[in-house]
């Protein structure tokens, strides 16, 4: 009977030397002070981890000074939930200072170093000594992101062929201690695509993708296309003839891919953003990704490239990383997309072992392949922004994986973003149904139809490939528990989101029954309705149930105080919301701006400047709000199963005073006609959070904001538009 596909963990462990900085994802995402970590692993399921055991850690100064005192405890305790490890031993990195991976001595410092944790953990029997030494050789011979910053082909080959030589010593050293030890070899996996003029460059390109497995199989000889360029790039035939011996053959090749994995060549770069532009010296091209060009679906993806690697070595085969940095619903999509290619291999004869959700903890600053300190933070089924690591859905997901092999969620019924029409640089005129995998996808519900919020959720729900329905008070009143139950029953949605509510906080002193019917009584309604059925509500509170006297910013715990109107209908909102439906989620937030509303504060204030007019604003502190940061972030959390209530709102508080001098300058006025206005002391209703830091800094959201906007304000013709 044939065993069912496993699910592995890995944790993202690289250090890697930029310039003569180090970066550590262990320290950066914080699992290095966490060993309860481990627990939270095994309360998953998961019983097979790419576990960390650094050459850069253990011996930074020398190689037989050697401190192994942080290993020792993890992989005792691993031992003692059950989990086996796999060893990895240099992740993306050139090594201690001491050496780098051009240097000749680098395969056999390397292997002092395998030999050394083979001798303390005796029962490790699954190691990786170098982790995708093609991909590295790259990043750091040839495209010089990491060091030692080499850009050429001499370079990135010598480097390749250290990293497989140092493996080869690495396996001979650790079988001595243990003779069964395994090889489970990693590296990206992708495929290159062109037009016909650049048909060659491809070819090229899909020949190296094997090289670094090629190599360590034995299989690259005199016979090989790639031996006279190896041999004509400087590298010594010895190792080439070392490498013949294959006694390092991988027992699992592990392959890793990304959407960014398969590239599209083409020499029309007027077709491509500027970004993607380059050259190989022979022809200028666009080097795009594939899945954005309108190729067969068949050619594209996991199950392609794991067929392909399957018929070349059968060997077995593990995913050895499935990660995709992006919004919930499509981490969770790729994450299935990669497990179903998995079983789809499976199926058709091919051994594959395991998928690998990666990283457990999240990774930082990827998306600049670790060359900028942004602290651009992606989870992974663990988010660690919080006091200690909260569950995502991909959590969810990986348990169920893990524990049944099959997974479901509503998001699932429709393709992520790589499989929609927003994929192409030039979307279709008419939208395509093709990415429904379900016949009628399951949906949100939406209200506030008419409001600044709701229209958002659509707008982003539409990008994102959520179906849902909007709905308006005509179509259906919150506050009224037969119109509701009505609307529930016919739409059917998964969660609810309400973005209604009375926001005229000027009026409200005067029209306190209608307040307190939308922002009160209509939250009510809602929440008993969805608590009788058990669907996800996601509603709003605001900053204004706090009175702005604490001199800090307010946390989730602090107490309600508030001194309008409008502040106490959301307090007593969120009271009875949670009384009648513990399972809501409740997101306090703050001064909303965004990019499709012209009616908002900054609107405002940067529409008079345009006029040649100055400007007052309140000297009162607040937590100023993105509105698509507030959505992707609500949304994610939503999907990730958040409840309770949150503090929602871009990082950094300011007065109204500086956010509009702040603004004002980044569309080109100066910054001093804005005046402060009001008390002093201010008032101060920022929001901060005890739950974890979801949300942007305001900086980055108000340059999105003028990049979003598209309006050049200091044109005379979008004055008008102002208006």
């Amino acid at each position: 009977m044939k065993r069912p596909l496993e699910l592995w963990g890995g944790l993202e462990c690289t250090v890697a030397r930029v310039g003569d900085d180090y970066r550590d994802q262990s320290l950066e995402t914080g699992h290095h002070e966490r060993i309860e970590d481990l627990d939270r692993i095994a309360e998953l399921g998961i019983r097979t981890l790419r576990h960390p055991v650094l050459w850069e850690r253990i011996s930074p100064e020398s190689p037989d000074r050697t401190d192994f005192s942080w290993h020792d405890a993890r992989l005792e305790h691993l031992q003692t939930l059950g989990i086996r490890a796999i060893a990895g031993l240099c992740h993306h990195g050139s090594g201690p200072r001491y050496t780098h991976m051009l240097d000749p001595a680098w395969p056999d410092l390397l292997a002092r170093h395998a030999a050394h944790v083979a001798e303390r953990y005796p029962h490790l029997d699954l190691y990786t000594p170098v982790n995708e030494p093609l991909t590295t050789a790259r990043f750091s011979g040839l495209y010089g992101h990491w060091y030692p910053h080499g850009t050429t082909y001499e370079a990135f080959l010598k480097i390749l062929v250290n990293e497989c030589k140092a493996t080869v010593l690495s396996m001979r050293a650790i079988r001595k201690v243990r003779p069964d030890a395994q090889l489970v070899q990693t590296d990206d996996m992708g495929k290159t695509f062109a037009t016909s003029t650049l048909a060659y460059q491809a070819e090229h390109e899909n020949q190296r993708r094997f090289l670094g497995f090629d190599l360590l199989c034995g299989m690259v000889d005199r016979d090989h296309p790639w031996w006279s360029i190896l041999l004509d790039n400087g590298v010594p035939q010895a190792d080439l003839e070392l490498l013949l011996e294959a006694d390092a053959a991988p027992d699992i090749i592990g392959i890793n891919h990304y959407l960014t994995s398969e590239r599209y060549l083409d020499e029309r770069m007027n077709r491509y953003p500027e970004h993607h532009w380059g050259g190989n010296g022979r022809h200028r091209y666009a080097d795009a990704e594939a899945v954005r060009m309108p190729l067969p679906s068949t050619d594209l993806g996991p199950a392609a490239r794991l067929r392909e690697v399957w018929e070349r070595y059968k060997r077995p085969i593990a995913v050895t990383e499935a990660h995709h940095g992006s919004t919930r619903d499509d981490q969770l999509r790729w994450l299935m997309e990669v497990w179903n290619g998995a079983n789809t291999l499976r199926d058709e004869g091919a051994d594959i072992r395991a998928v690998t959700v990666w990283s457990l903890y999240g990774a930082v600053d990827w998306n600049s392949l670790l060359t900028r300190r942004n602290g651009f933070y992606e989870p992974g089924p663990f988010d660690v922004r919080a006091p200690e690591p909260r569950r995502t859905a991909l959590a969810h997901a990986a348990e169920a994986l893990a524990k049944t092999g099959t997974f479901d969620h509503p998001v699932l019924d429709r393709a992520g973003w790589w499989k929609r029409d927003i994929r192409f640089y030039r979307p279709p005129a008419r939208q395509s149904r093709s990415c429904w995998l379900a016949d009628e996808p399951r949906q949100l519900l939406i209200t506030g139809a008419t409001g600044t919020l709701g229209r958002a959720y659509s707008r982003l729900c539409d990008f994102r490939g959520l179906n849902h329905v909007l709905l308006s008070r005509r179509d259906m009143d919150i506050a009224d528990p037969r119109s509701v139950a009505k609307a529930l029953e016919c739409h059917r949605p998964w969660a609810v989101i309400n973005a209604a509510g009375y926001v005229r906080v000027m009026e409200a002193e005067n029209d306190r029954q209608a307040c307190f019917r939308e922002n009160t009584s209509g939250a009510e309604t809602l929440a008993r309705v969805c608590a009788d059925l058990d669907i996800p509500l996601v509603t709003f509170s605001s900053d204004l149930v706090f009175d702005g006297t604490l001199e800090r910013p307010y946390v989730e715990s602090d107490a309600v105080n508030p001194t309008t109107v409008y502040g106490e209908s959301k307090a007593e909102a969120e009271r009875r919301i949670l009384e009648a439906y513990d399972k809501a989620l409740v997101l306090r937030t703050s001064a909303f701006f965004g990019p499709w509303d012209r009616y908002n504060f900054i609107w405002s204030i940067l529409n008079t400047l345009s006029k040649g007019e100055d400007v007052e604003a309140s000297l009162d502190v607040v937590s100023p709000t993105y509105v698509p940061d507030l959505v992707n972030t609500s949304l994610d959390l939503l999907i990730d199963g958040g409840t309770g209530i949150w503090h929602m709102a871009n990082t950094g508080e300011t007065s109204w005073r500086d956010l509009a001098a702040m603004a004002a300058e980044r569309a080109g006025f100066d910054p001093e006609r804005v005046i402060g206005a009001g008390d002093d002391p201010a008032l101060n209703t920022a929001l901060s959070t005890e739950r974890g830091l979801l949300m942007p800094r305001l900086e980055s959201a108000l340059d999105r904001f003028f990049a979003d906007s598209e309006v050049e304000w200091s044109d005379e013709a979008m004055k008008v538009a102002a208006e």
